[in-house]
């Protein structure tokens, strides 16, 4: 059975054949058909082929086109040519007989020559491509090997129908740019051709081999030009009579060079080299000595032209005896000259500092007999004297006359360049090493890689981040949810897409094929980057008239997509190059495992700040006692255990807490969690706030002995204040473990901090609390806040205190208002440590809305005393709750009769609920049980707790007090 495909037949079982000028061979055959009858195909061909293809369909070009431009602006005996020759014949050596074919190209895809296995080949071509000179760069000629050399800059594969035009469907080719060894920049391409049948994984080394051998002979081509530089030098000085002035080597300058002197020595000279003109430097040594550097052009017997630097020794010395003063030399006079401003290396020129290709140190011998030394090899007892200056030079002080002199460096111009390029991008990794990463934020890491590499390599650098990213989450898509976070740039009226707004890339923009690739992609001239123009022409047209070179780098951290940084060169007007891609990799990545460190620890506080607000209360109670409001603020740096509590009691009164578990992070989080949850059950229970503190004290003691990590963590500890105020007698009872006091605000707005004693933070063990009480008036205002509040390295706590008491100086101020004011007017900008606030404003029970009975233990009272509560109730309007009340009183105070100790007092409250109170003075405490069928009491306490909203005991200094709550819409 057959099913026929398109354009092809696939047979049952089998894989389609294909059909077309490409069959019977590899290639991605349909899929370059779907491509050019416009589906999709990402996932048919791989990326570089793909963003080639999109390339040459932006440009325009057809498939079926067959012409290709030729130029005749090339140099045919170029360096390239020369360093090519002797290694193509060897290749075509290798490959006689067969269908391979090789070529090289120059920068600008012309081809240069051609060799052939078989010289029948010839024959074959058409009449244009027989002679040096057609173009094969892939704006002409689409996707192929040289073009996509060119253009991914790197060794390239194209076989069959990866090929954008039909004329080559059937070839195979590889691809690899040759740089030159000292630049590093692209001089051209080598390209092996050959049948798409004969592919062969081996060539790909055999490409390396050949492209490193061309590299080579371009590194000897330099070595013959700067020998020949150093020759001319060294004639010039041969034909100088003999002086009495010393001619040494940077080695001897100085009895003892230390090696910084060298260093400085050296980098100084090789800016010398890079200005291509006469000049001098005057530079001390650390031994108090000065030398001079004075640079020289010199020029070889061929023309090459270049510099050369010598070092003058000059200092107060006298003159040896009998010596005749002279005319100083022109380069000794011009050391009086300032220091140079050295201009800045051209950046299109990528550095690769090659020591043995300049000569450093002693003047090399030139005795009958030897030969020219190379490096600084050599060393002669007699040197030349120093030469006289020319007719018109001025004359040198006698003391600073030159002592000794000696030939540093010597090299052409570019080479200068180079090094001076490379020390200063050394200067920017190591400054971008502390620059980048100061802060744990994503949004500011990306902003320092912008500082540090504007102007020093870019203009202008944009950065997009996806949303996600930013929240500290890995990106579920990061090529489609970027959004842009940092535009910098030598000024603010370009063009760019601005911050914070969604970007698209294309699927030819150089960004989203960084992204795709995870390689640095360099456009050095945006005015051919045809899927850079094509993202937005209006706006790329804009920024056309001001930048022209772009790189962008794909930030990728531990296999995590971040982003995108793109680079943009404006003033230079030289394009960006191979050495400013590898920097800007550099940049991105350092950059990067910072973000990504930053992103990570965005993520986990997140999740610390989520379990944090999760373990604090989410709404406060409605009370009758206080009014409340609160504020949490945390850290920036990290979130630690701050926390706060508003607790409602039994007989209105309320419970406020605050707290601070020491450190930060997960474990801090999680422990105050635990120990506000055990803090609430000791409120609950009635118990004073020294005894409250003493069991939060064994608490946290006992999760440090049972915390495995404790000791990799440190031993947990934690303060905390706890404050009880009672409406009715308008006391608040106090107790702090190590806690900062409460600020109180009287009603007149007057501001005091108690002097409560201050106890030892919690986990000590083994020592007493205090409790000390505090009158507050109606409408006062009790203040509780975490020491985050008022302690900071760069603030004086008392001046934060004063700044404190000046906030809350204002009694006519909310709760809520006076939150807000103490964050705004005391708390540090940036905070060290959590924030925890809490104020409460008191109010104070009405005594009309208060009935109280003392009575002795005697049962007979009980009916006295359930007429009057009813009569109090009828007064309150509360009649509808008599008949529990009455049962409630008549069951408690029973029991107070019976098991307890007079006198008894009963208590009602008229509050939000209807709270009953009997206390008497034992400290007996009642339980509730279940009664059986055949018990004749036992039943009480459970009608109490059916009929009540809740009830409880608490104990006092003179008994204890059993209270139970009633709603007032019971019946």
């Amino acid at each position: 059975m057959r099913v026929r495909a398109r354009r092809g037949v696939v047979r049952s079982g089998g894989e389609p054949t294909p059909r077309g000028r490409a069959t019977g061979g590899a290639g991605p055959v349909r899929t370059r058909e779907r491509f050019l009858e416009g589906e999709a195909v990402e996932g048919g061909v791989r990326s570089p082929i793909l963003g080639s293809w999109q390339r040459s369909r932006s440009l325009g070009l057809s498939p079926d086109q067959a012409d290709l431009p030729f130029r005749t602006d090339f140099d045919p005996d170029s360096r390239l040519v020369r360093a090519a020759i002797p290694v193509l014949d060897r290749l075509q050596s290798r490959f006689a007989g067969s269908q391979m074919n090789i070529s090289v190209a120059d920068a600008r895809g012309i081809v240069l020559m051609r060799r052939f296995g078989d010289a029948s080949m010839v024959r074959t071509l058409p009449a244009f491509q027989r002679v040096p000179g057609f173009v094969f760069a892939e704006q002409y000629a689409g996707t192929n090997g040289i073009g996509l050399a060119l253009a991914e800059r790197q060794l390239i594969r194209v076989y069959g129908a990866e090929h954008f035009a039909e004329r080559s469907q059937g070839n195979a080719c590889r691809a690899l740019p040759v740089r030159d060894p000292l630049s590093g920049r692209i001089e051209g391409v080598l390209c092996f051709g050959y049948p798409r049948g004969a592919e062969n994984p081996a060539l790909a080394t055999l490409i390396r081999k050949a492209a490193e051998a061309v590299e080579r002979r371009l590194l000897g081509q330099s070595s013959l030009r700067e020998r020949a530089l150093l020759r001319s030098y060294l004639d010039a000085r041969a034909d100088v009579a003999a002086g009495p002035h010393t001619r040494i080597g940077v080695d001897e300058l100085a009895p003892e060079l230390h090696p910084a002197d060298r260093a400085v020595l050296l980098d100084k000279a090789t800016e010398l080299i890079s200005c291509a003109q006469r000049g001098a430097v005057e530079l001390r040594l650390s031994d108090g000595r000065r030398v001079t550097l004075v640079s020289r052009p010199t020029t070889s017997a061929s023309g090459v032209e270049g510099i050369a630097v010598e070092a003058v020794l000059t200092g107060p010395e006298s003159r040896p005896p009998g010596a005749v003063p002279s005319r100083a030399d022109d380069a000794v006079a011009s050391a009086r000259l300032a220091a140079l401003s050295f201009r800045r290396p051209p950046r299109d020129r990528p550095v690769l500092l090659v020591p043995d290709r300049l000569h450093v140190g002693p003047v090399p011998d030139r005795r009958a007999g030897a030969a020219p030394a190379q490096g600084g090899a050599g060393r002669e007892r007699a040197y030349p004297a120093y030469p006289a200056a020319p007719a018109g030079e001025p004359d040198l002080p006698a003391d600073s006359r030159p002592l000794a002199s000696g030939l540093v460096l010597v090299g052409e111009p570019t080479v200068g360049e180079y090094a001076l390029a490379a020390r200063r991008r050394l200067e920017l990794l190591s400054e971008a090493s502390a620059r980048i990463g100061t802060t744990l934020d994503v949004r500011r890491t990306a902003e320092e890689l912008a500082e540090t590499a504007i102007p020093r390599l870019a203009d202008f650098v944009t950065i997009d981040l996806p949303e996600s990213v930013l929240r500290g989450e890995e990106s579920a898509d990061p090529l489609g949810e970027l959004r842009r976070t940092v535009v910098r740039g030598i000024r603010d009226d370009l063009p760019f897409s601005p911050v914070d707004k969604r970007i698209d890339f294309g699927p030819t923009t150089p960004q989203l094929r960084c992204l795709v690739s995870g390689q640095a992609v360099l456009e050095p001239d945006l005015k051919v980057a045809a899927g850079w123009l094509a993202q937005d022409p209006e706006l790329s047209g804009q920024l056309l008239a001001a930048v022209h070179s772009l790189i962008t780098v794909p930030l990728v951290a531990r296999g995590v997509v971040l982003g995108v940084a793109s680079f943009y060169r404006s003033q230079d007007p030289a394009p960006f190059g191979d050495d400013d891609r590898s920097l800007a990799q550099e940049l991105a990545s350092r950059a990067a495992l910072s973000m990504d460190n930053a992103r990570q620890y965005t993520h986990e506080r997140a999740m610390v700040l989520a379990l944090q607000r999760s373990l604090l209360p989410h709404e406060l109670p409605d009370l009758d006692a206080v009014d409340v409001a609160h504020r949490y603020l945390p850290a920036e740096s990290d979130v630690g255990g701050d926390w706060y509590d508003v607790i409602p009691l039994s007989g209105t009164r309320v419970g406020l807490f605050v707290g601070d578990v020491v450190g930060h992070g997960m474990l801090s989080a999680a422990t105050m969690g635990r120990l506000r949850t055990a803090a609430r059950s000791f409120a609950e229970l009635d118990f004073p706030p020294d005894e409250v503190l003493a069991h939060l004290d064994n608490v946290v003691g006992r999760l440090d002995r049972e915390d495995p990590e404790s000791e990799d963590f440190g031993i947990i500890g934690a303060t905390c204040l706890y404050a009880v105020y009672d409406p009715i007698t308008q006391q608040c009872a106090m107790a702090r473990a190590g806690h900062p006091p409460p600020a109180l605000v009287g009603p007149d707005g007057t501001v005091s901090f108690p002097d409560l004693p201050a106890g030892p933070p919690l986990g000590l063990g083994g020592l007493p609390f205090e409790t000390a009480e505090v009158h507050l008036p109606e409408d006062s205002q009790l203040v509780l806040y975490t020491d985050g509040l008022i302690e900071d390295r760069d603030r004086d706590v008392d001046e934060v205190l004063d700044r404190l008491r000046g906030a809350l100086a204002h009694s006519e101020h909310t709760p809520d208002e006076a939150c807000q004011t103490v964050l705004d007017l005391v708390a540090p900008d940036h905070p060290y440590d959590d924030i925890a606030l809490l104020v409460a404003r008191t109010h104070a029970v009405d005594r009309n809305r208060i009935a109280t009975w003392d009575l002795a233990a005697d049962p007979a009272l009980v009916g006295e005393v359930r007429a009057d509560a009813v009569r109090q109730l009828a007064d309150w309007g509360l009649d509808e709750t008599a008949f529990a009340v009455e049962l409630i009183l008549s069951e408690l105070v029973t029991n107070a009769v019976r098991h307890g100790a007079g006198p008894i007092r009963v208590r009602l409250l008229h509050a939000h609920n209807l709270i009953c109170e009997v206390s008497d003075t034992s400290n007996t405490a009642p339980h509730l049980r279940r009664a059986a069928s055949t018990d004749e009491g036992g039943r009480g306490l459970f009608l109490v707790a059916q009929l009540s909203q809740s009830w409880g005991t608490r104990y006092t200094t003179q008994g204890k007090v059993i209270w139970a709550e009633c709603a007032l819409d019971a019946a």
